[in-house]
Parts: structure tokens; sequence; C-alpha cells
């Protein structure tokens, strides 16, 4: 037993029949020395306390920094496919079926630079979101560009023009032969430039929804299929 108080400071009695605490302040002077206490004697301290000196750092489940690679090369080809099938219609099955396996196809290049890493379900569809937000980024970027382009540069989007202003005089042709009365405004609101924008931005946000739940899913299912080929890193 040490000669003063911890807490006080005051004199300890040493003789035989000394007390455990203190008698000025009454705090225990008794301490358990954990890194003496040796493996053998069955201590539970000791045991955790050497498990957590021994124990090795847990791995990361996912290597990001390679599966966000992967997903946007994957993302990259879905983009380069889907404008060259705006030119050429054969390439339109092609370009489909590239972004329906997307989540697929990033797993085994994941897999393939990670041969070790851990799979399971719940991996392959975080991977899967992933994927999914690449996809709907570089595809809005591509698309966004290629009109830009055929706009202003080819001046090709008379087609197109046509398309969206057969299509709101339809919209407003049922509006008209409703019951209720529709104002004034709102037909020409739906035939301004500002509703034919939100209507294409809406358009977008639901096919990237849609990406998303759909590269999710593949992510799992892909998953699933490679549980067996990961190893716990």
């Amino acid at each position: 037993m040490q000669e003063t108080c911890h807490r006080c400071g005051g004199d300890l009695a040493t003789g035989s029949g000394e007390s455990p605490f203190c008698p000025h302040c009454g705090a225990p002077q008794l301490f358990l020395a954990l890194e003496n206490q040796s493996v053998e004697t069955g201590g539970e301290a000791g045991g955790a306390a050497s498990t957590l000196v021994a124990a090795p750092p847990k791995g990361r489940q996912v290597e990001w920094k390679t599966a966000i690679r992967c997903a946007a090369a994957v993302a990259a080809v879905a983009s380069v496919l889907t404008l060259a099938a705006m030119r050429v219609d054969v390439l339109s099955p092609v370009s489909l079926l590239w972004i329906m396996s997307a989540s697929l196809i990033t797993l085994g290049f994941y897999q393939k630079r990670k041969p070790a890493a851990q799979m399971d379900v719940r991996i392959g569809a975080r991977i899967g979101v992933v994927v999914g937000i690449c996809l709907a980024l570089e595809l809005g970027v591509a698309m966004a560009g290629a009109g830009l382009v055929a706009r202003f540069v080819l001046h090709s989007m008379a087609n197109f023009d046509a398309q969206m202003t057969a299509q709101i005089q339809t919209v407003q042709k049922t509006m008209q032969q409703q019951s209720t009365p529709v104002p004034a405004e709102l037909l020409l609101f739906i035939s301004s430039p500002e509703f034919r924008a939100g209507s294409m931005l809406a358009t977008f946000a639901f096919a990237s929804v849609g990406l998303l739940v759909l590269s999710t899913l593949g992510g799992a299912f892909a998953g699933l299929l490679r549980m067996r080929r990961g190893a716990a890193v």
C-alpha cells in the first residue's frame, strides 16, 4: 500500500492491522494493476486487456475509392452508348442492356481489382447505390451537353421542338374538354418555355430515381451471386 493518500495526501498507517481506507478522507487505497495480471490466471480484466492490445484493426467492408472508380467508368461507357444510340438506332438495345446491367458489371470490375474484398447482398446494394448516382449524373451531363450542341451548334432540335409542341397541345385540349373551366393563365403557362424546362427536369428526376432503384436492386442481386467468391478482408 502507498504511504500517502492519493486524494488528500495524508499519511497512511503502515501497521499489520492497517485499513484499506484513508483515515483522513476515507478514500480507498487498494488498486488492481491490470498490466501486471497474467493471462494464465484466467482473469477477465487481464484477458480483455491482452485481447485489446493484440487484436488487429478491423478492415473496411468496401474499398470506396476502387468502387467509385469502377462505377464512374461503367457510367461513362453508358453515357457514350446513349449518345451514340441517339444517332444510330441499332445501338439502342446495347445501351439499354448496359444501363440495366451496370451494377453487375461494376461489381465484376470491383472484385477483379479486389479479389479478397468482402461481398454480400448488403455490400452489393451499397455499391449499387453509387452506380445509380454515377449513372444519373453522367447521363444527365451527357444529355445536357448533347442538347446544347444540337441546339446552338448543329441547329437540329426542330423535331424535338415539334414533338414537345404536339404534346403540349394535346395536354391543352384535354384540359379544355374537362367540365371544370381551366383558367386562361394556366393554358398560357403550359405553352411557356418555363413549363417545358420544368417538365424536362421532372422527367429527368423520375428517370434518376428509377436508375437508382434499378442499380440498387441489381447490386444486391450481384452481391448475392458473388457472396461465395468474396473473402473477408
